[in-house]
């Protein structure tokens, strides 16, 4: 569970962080935008190595699943705009193979 909430967490910050960057570049937000979002950034970074995995590469591998999740909760929560199945099978799919590589069972 706090393995899910990390995940989740850092989902978040990286989104919110390269938002930031996108709000400034394509959407004409001052360059104050890049401070939060670089902390933001930071805070992803550091989350990630909270992930209790013996290898970085399968702590970022299964992130890539909940990223995608979480990055179609952002585009109905923030841009308003509502995934559609396409959206949600791939986002499901994503999470049964974050799954599949978090709760593996491996020598240790």
């Amino acid at each position: 569970m706090l393995t899910a909430l990390v995940y989740a967490a850092a989902a978040l910050a990286e989104i919110a962080g390269c938002f930031s960057f996108w709000a400034w570049l394509r959407l004409g937000k001052s360059a104050l935008w890049l401070i939060p979002g670089t902390a933001s950034l930071l805070l992803f970074a550091w989350l990630l190595t909270l992930i209790d995995v013996s290898a970085a590469g399968r702590a970022y591998a299964a992130y890539g699943g909940v990223y995608v999740t979480v990055s179609l909760l952002w585009l109905w929560a923030m841009e308003g705009v509502w995934p559609d199945r396409f959206d949600l099978g791939g986002a499901a799919l994503c999470l049964i193979g974050a799954a599949v590589i978090v709760l593996a069972p491996r020598a240790a």
